[in-house]
């Protein structure tokens, strides 16, 4: 997996591509443009770290269509829409598609950039909580069913007494079992555990 964040410019309007690599580049910005949605799915593999700036409307396939294409192989890169005069309702629509932000023509250098900087925060954010989620994951599939119970138990704030009633076991035996999966999951506190827990969908 890239860890370095790129911006990929797709517009089929040579001039703003231009423009755009100009001014990302100038702030010390990697980027990328590609003057088709065609030309930026050869080139881009799941995994590559950045954003997509992308122009609403384009030959082939539009920008909205390019968003609805990667959301269907739920390739999750933070999307910005740069529309023109009379696409504020295409770019409200890609919006709740999931994209993070619209930008309209002419649009103001610094607003484009800070919304950049965003999704490129965003994105760092989302890759970070979704290593972290498989690292759970994979703490979590080393876990016995009964460990699997005892945490969910333990999570959801029960005592070892009230856990040692439910399971008809002894408190002894809770204890050892809760010992287990704080050594398994390697949390250092309850707190973290329940941490652990809510990062993993709540599915101990």
């Amino acid at each position: 997996m890239s860890k370095t964040l790129t911006v990929f410019v797709v517009d089929d309007d040579q001039a703003m591509r231009g423009s755009l690599k100009w001014l990302i580049e100038s702030v010390g910005m990697q980027v990328e443009t590609f003057d088709s949605a065609h030309a930026f799915l050869d080139a881009y593999y799941p995994g590559r770290a950045g954003c997509l700036l992308l122009d609403v409307r384009m030959p082939v396939m539009s920008g909205l269509e390019l968003q609805e294409y990667l959301g269907r192989r739920e390739i999750r890169i933070p999307v910005i829409i740069i529309t023109g005069h009379g696409d504020v309702a295409m770019a409200v629509k890609a919006m709740k598609a999931g994209a993070v932000d619209f930008i309209e023509k002419p649009f103001d250098d610094e607003h484009l950039l800070n919304s950049i900087r965003n999704a490129l925060q965003y994105d760092e954010q989302h890759r970070a909580l979704h290593a972290r989620k498989a690292e759970i994951a994979a703490r979590l599939a080393e876990l016995t069913p009964r460990e699997h119970e005892v945490m969910a138990m333990v999570t959801e704030g029960q005592s070892n007494k009230e856990i040692a009633a439910a399971l008809n076991v002894s408190a002894k035996t809770v204890e050892v079992h809760r010992a287990r999966v704080m050594d398994k999951m390697r949390a250092d506190s309850l707190a973290e555990l329940v941490r652990m827990a809510l990062i993993a969908g709540g599915d101990a």
